[in-house]
């Protein structure tokens, strides 16, 4: 398949769907994780978007440390960066807007930096698309306790898809999702403003494997992702590994589209002392890998707690399916 040309010209442009199906493909790890390990602030209520005007080149020595363990796709740092959020820190409108341009140019910039030395290797940026809990900052992301009539939404969604969209992005990641009702409007948005354009799903799922973070049934989800035109794969993100193991055989059977999952590190917080304890083993993501790979996983990677470190063991274990066994 030939792939069409980028929205900017310059070059061919690859799409996710094509490298999904010549095989398994790397995503990237977690971003808050990688900037607070380097001294960045991330306890505001920006959380790591407060690193795309105080700290940008941690976010690009990030995106670099990403591709250099094996991700071939990277986010945006756009998860938390919504005009609602910026206003409400103290930027203006134009601000505002101009820190979401920041994210993609960023990873775009990291991008092009990685392939001017590994010419031969395809690698994407995906936009970073968050749930509407998260700009609130009160954990209603993992619950979806949350109204769509909210006067506010597609103020929090729309100008981030626009401006994501005019940096030259046709890839989108619409993720953590606790509700189908906002995965659906999302993705109708981006069909009607980007009819070539392609995106994942992946949401927030409770620890049952079987149901959204908002009691909505995963099979249900799966069965509409497998119908949306341009969702090209689908799953979950930002849960414990065993989850995983328990959501993907519900996905597979409503679904015959590649599967995403990306769940946190394993790692245990004890919120008496407030730190984490290090899972080994059986409960670390890559303990998995070659189970979720058989599973019918096509796009795998790493999301809180997870480090570049994850990604290289990802990327070895992603190789090793694909020699003689």
């Amino acid at each position: 398949m030939r792939s069409p040309p980028a929205p900017d010209g310059r070059r061919p442009r690859i799409l996710l769907s094509d490298l999904m199906a010549a095989g398994p493909v790397v995503l990237d790890g977690a971003m808050g994780t990688e900037l607070g390990a380097r001294g960045v602030d991330t306890t505001s209520g920006l959380w790591s978007a407060l690193a795309l005007t105080e700290a940008p080149e941690a976010i690009a020595a990030v995106h670099a440390d990403y591709f250099t363990a094996g991700a071939r796709v990277i986010c945006t740092n756009s998860y938390q960066a919504v005009v609602p959020a910026l206003l409400r820190a103290g930027r203006t409108e134009d601000e505002a807007r101009a820190v979401i341009a920041a994210s993609a140019r960023l990873a775009l910039g990291a991008r092009d930096r990685y392939t001017a030395v590994q010419p031969r290797e395809a690698v994407l940026v995906a936009g970073s698309i968050g749930p509407y809990g998260a700009w609130l900052a009160d954990g209603s992301e993992y619950t979806g306790a949350y109204g769509m009539r909210a006067p506010d939404f597609a103020r929090v969604h729309l100008p981030r898809l626009e401006v994501l969209a005019a940096e030259g992005l046709r890839l989108f990641a619409i993720e953590t999702q606790p509700r189908l009702d906002e995965a659906r409007w999302l993705t109708e948005r981006i069909g009607e403003r980007l009819p070539d354009a392609e995106c994942w799903v992946s949401f927030q799922v409770r620890p049952d494997g079987a149901h959204l973070a908002d009691g909505t049934p995963l099979a249900r989800a799966a069965a509409w992702a497998q119908r949306a035109r341009n969702v090209v794969a689908v799953g979950l993100n930002c849960v414990a590994p065993p989850v995983v193991d328990r959501a993907l055989p519900v996905l597979r059977a409503a679904a015959d589209k590649p599967l995403v999952a990306y769940p946190n590190s394993g790692d245990v917080y004890d919120p008496v002392t407030r730190t984490w304890r290090a899972t080994v083993g059986r409960g670390r993501l890559t303990a998995s890998t070659s189970a979720w790979l058989d599973a019918g996983v096509r796009l795998i990677g790493g999301c809180c707690r997870t480090t570049p470190a994850d990604t290289a063991e990802l990327r070895d274990a992603v190789r090793s399916t694909a020699r003689p066994r």
